[in-house]
């Protein structure tokens, strides 16, 4: 059954005509019709906002054609403690998608706080990245067919799971994989970086995600097991990923061409994961496996990065760890190798296995050394416990070139002190830690 022209019963989105009434007017119709339980705050001065931002994006002299119309959708986007007006400015042949967001104040009132309608914060607050939508929609088709003519980059199944859908979009995700596969000859090979201990990662050059297979047997320096691994990545899925942590796609029996394999990746999948692989006729079933959008590793993105790149890419990461454990997420593993950079430029975490809640981790600071100890022997001399962190350990293990050394002290030297991140514990418990927003602080609107 087609889906393409399904409509509800009153229709999906609502349109304004700015030209009959003024922008002025129809932008408050748009508020008032969306019939918000709770009064604004200030209505007039989120009004006066609100002009002065679209006027900003659309500055004189603007050519107002015969068919201008604001078409709004019918029910808001809710995520964490932000609700999102979704629109679009329709003006002849030009049409541009927007968001306004809309917040409490401190005394439980609404206020209009940003008007989103650049390309890149529009697709930053879509991003998979992050926390999935929850929208009250009678057609769903008909929201996503909304949303896909101005987010072009967006294919359907990532739309069906932005709005909360994830079963369809998987469906549609794997339909999408098959028809890839018919048109591309490339084979799958063994994703390039640094070899996990945990995953086999493998790739199709030609096709933007990887494929993660857990193997039989994890490293002894990694304290886990399959089903804990499964469980990490369970956490994830059902968490606040802040715009921090990849999305995942879990399936399991999924049959590949066996021709598409490259023999090094075969043999590798034999060593690593012969419990997960089945080898039947022309196809290679793999009975368990996440898929992740592919990224460029952050260790490689610092290698070929001049001073710029580097600078910013550091000061990010260590924005993704901040941000992450403000959402109550170690990390864990903060390599550079478990981190990724987006087409956007921003860092992002993608490998789950050793994340735990900042809430049940023990920081610590290391215990001055006792006299008369070996300060040369590979021993320790204070206890560690199994969620014991040492956050000045950090810069040993992971800042051994002095260039991004000298860039995360500039920018995140807290980070390596127990102390930040104690405070952060009693914070969260205290439930004072601030919002992560899905969209930049310079676009909010003065209050």
């Amino acid at each position: 059954m087609s889906t393409e022209y399904l409509d509800a019963d009153p229709p999906t989105y609502r349109s304004y005509y700015p030209r009959q009434a003024g922008l002025r007017e129809a932008l408050m119709d748009i508020v008032v019709d969306l019939r918000f339980e709770r009064p604004f705050a200030d209505f007039r001065r989120d009004l006066r906002n609100l002009l002065r931002a679209f006027r900003r994006h659309f500055p004189r002299p603007f050519v107002a054609a015969t068919s201008l119309q604001i078409q709004v959708l019918g029910n808001p986007f809710f995520r964490n403690q932000t609700a999102y007006i979704v629109g679009r400015l329709v003006n002849s042949a030009d049409v541009r998608l927007f968001a306004v967001a809309v917040k409490h104040d401190a005394a439980g009132k609404l206020r209009l706080d940003a008007l989103l309608i650049d390309a890149t914060e529009l697709a930053l607050l879509f991003s998979a990245n992050r926390a999935y939508f929850l929208v009250d929609m009678e057609v769903p088709s008909a929201y996503v067919a909304f949303l896909a003519q101005s987010l072009p980059d967006k294919t359907a199944a990532e739309l069906y799971t932005m709005v909360g859908l994830q079963k369809q979009g998987k469906t549609l995700f794997f339909r999408d994989f098959l028809h890839h596969l018919r048109h591309s000859r490339d084979r799958f090979i063994v994703a390039p970086g640094i070899r996990g201990l945990v995953m086999s990662v493998f790739t199709l050059p030609s096709y933007p995600y990887v494929f993660k297979v857990i193997k039989d047997h994890i490293a002894p320096s990694k304290d886990t097991d399959r089903a804990k691994v499964k469980l990490k990545y369970a956490l994830v899925k059902h968490h606040d990923r802040v715009g921090r942590m990849t999305d995942i796609l879990e399936y399991s029996d999924v049959a590949f061409p066996r021709d598409r394999f490259t023999p090094e990746l075969l043999d590798e999948l034999r060593a690593v994961a012969p419990s997960q692989l089945e080898e039947d006729g022309d196809h290679v079933v793999v009975r368990h496996l996440y898929i992740e959008r592919r990224l460029v590793p952050l260790n490689l993105y610092l290698e070929r990065a001049g001073d710029a790149e580097r600078e910013r890419a550091l000061r990010d990461y260590g924005q993704a760890i901040a941000e992450l454990a403000s959402a109550n997420i170690f990390a864990g593993d903060l390599l550079f190798k478990n981190f990724g950079v987006t087409r956007f430029g921003r860092v992002v975490f993608y490998d789950y296995d050793e994340i735990e809640y900042v809430t049940d981790c023990t920081f610590r600071r290391i215990p001055p050394l006792p006299a008369g100890f070996d300060d040369t022997s590979a021993d320790v001399w204070y206890p560690v416990g199994p969620r014991d962190v040492f956050p000045e350990e950090f810069a040993t293990f992971l800042l051994t070139d002095e260039r991004n050394r000298a860039i995360f002290l500039r920018h995140h030297a807290c980070l390596l002190d127990a102390r930040w991140w104690q405070d952060l514990q009693r914070r969260i418990a205290d439930g004072l830690v601030p919002e992560v927003l899905s969209y930049p602080q310079a676009v909010r609107f003065g209050r």
